[in-house]
């Protein structure tokens, strides 16, 4: 696994944590089993990606390998986590948008 996949599987894993935390009320650094059962999902999802090592972040890729339900989530997830990432884990969040704006140009 490069390490970008990793760095993209920590980002997502924080997202999902930040998330379940304040909204299902678990305890820090803990996720419920529906959020487990999501992380688990995008994990395989990043290791599967179809473009390997060129992988884009999620929201500008054209192939959409998420189940619609798991999707749906994962977007519910994001909206109200990424706007926080920037004070809870900024390292992440810069990279992230670093990415998203200047290497996620698949042909």
């Amino acid at each position: 696994m490069t390490f970008s996949r990793k760095l993209e599987i920590e980002t997502v894993h924080k997202m999902i944590m930040l998330y379940c935390n304040e909204m299902h009320g678990t305890a820090r650094n803990e996720l419920c089993p529906d959020c487990w059962e999501l992380f688990d999902y995008a994990k395989q999802r990043i290791d599967k990606c179809f473009y390997g090592n060129r992988k884009p972040v999620c929201s500008k890729c054209k192939v959409h390998c998420y189940k619609p339900a798991m999707r749906e989530k994962i977007r519910e997830v994001m909206k109200y986590s990424g706007p926080k990432m920037l004070f809870k884990s900024p390292i992440l969040s810069l990279r992230y948008t670093y990415r998203k704006k200047f290497k996620s140009n698949i042909q």
